[in-house]
């Protein structure tokens, strides 16, 4: 299970990092190419640079846990994701005026899979570190 939450860790990671640095260092480029930006106008230099440091801040939590997956950095981080990724996805959800079909399409499945990502990690790292306790109980009574 590990494995499934390293490489859920390093595409949140991935993209939080590619979306944050591109935000932070060329604020206009992102607004003026980053799909579906542009339908909610006015463009704000500040704005988008605390957004995109912001998103690098959430991205080096998700690298630490992509690194060391333990319960400690996985779930700040995930949950950290989470913060961001679920009202990110209901408020494109409701504001999809001037979208075509095509990115309405793409903005709410875009940004309802990567919220349930977040939501996946967390739960998955419950899971495997509940059964690992299992099994260590499991073991002690085993041997006395």
């Amino acid at each position: 299970m590990t494995i499934f939450i390293r490489i859920a860790l390093a595409i949140l990671f991935l993209d939080t990092f590619v979306v944050g640095a591109w935000n932070a260092i060329w604020p206009a480029s992102f607004y003026a190419n980053f799909p579906t930006v542009d339908l909610t106008p006015p463009f704000s230099e500040h704005y988008a640079r605390d957004f995109g440091t912001a998103s690098l801040a959430i991205a080096l939590l998700l690298g630490i846990a992509a690194v060391k997956p333990r319960a400690h950095f996985v779930v700040p981080a995930a949950a950290a994701y989470s913060v961001f990724a679920l009202p990110h996805f209901f408020y494109h959800l409701r504001n999809l005026e001037g979208a075509t079909v095509g990115e309405a399409i793409l903005l709410t499945t875009a940004n309802a899979a990567v919220a349930l990502v977040g939501l996946v990690v967390i739960l998955l790292t419950v899971l495997r570190d509940r059964s690992a306790a299992r099994r260590g109980s499991a073991s002690a009574r085993a041997a006395t």
